[in-house]
């Protein structure tokens, strides 16, 4: 006796393919459950929430069952401590809702900061001089164009 025709197709999907919305679940909870999406909304408005100078020096960790464990530096801690409740008010308005009830600080070395970036030089002569020998043409008018917003 021969097999089906058909005896390759997976039964799984024999009424076709599923929707997306069925399978991004099973894909996302893994992840989810290590990295909350509210956790990373904080990380990605963090300066925004907290104020620049704050979040020079802290950082959010983790985000379990209403509890957010901020890192920061050990003198940070106790003044983070006396702000807790108006920082737990900015972070609960952001994400819409009372998603943090309390803060947990965890003492950590501060962040390195950012290297200050390296201005490059213009020099605008020399660069203006060698646009205008190109000859005329699309390339030469995009590059004067170009030159003229940069210098602006």
């Amino acid at each position: 006796m021969r097999a089906p025709i058909d005896s390759h197709i997976d039964r799984r999907n024999f009424h076709g393919p599923q929707p997306i919305a069925a399978v991004v679940p099973s894909i996302t909870r893994g992840a989810f459950s290590k990295f909350p999406p509210s956790l990373a909304q904080l990380l990605e408005a963090w300066p925004s929430i907290i104020g620049s100078a704050l979040a020079a020096v802290t950082n959010p960790r983790q985000l379990t069952q209403g509890t957010l464990t901020i890192g920061c530096s050990g003198p940070m801690a106790m003044e983070l401590q006396h702000l807790a409740p108006e920082v737990m008010q900015r972070i609960n308005q952001y994400l819409g809702s009372e998603v943090v009830r309390r803060l947990r600080f965890l003492q950590t070395t501060a962040p390195a900061p950012l290297p200050p970036r390296r201005q490059l030089p213009i020099r605008t002569a020399r660069n203006i001089d060698a646009i205008e020998a190109m000859p005329d043409g699309p390339l030469r008018d995009a590059l004067r164009s170009l030159a003229g917003s940069l210098l602006r």
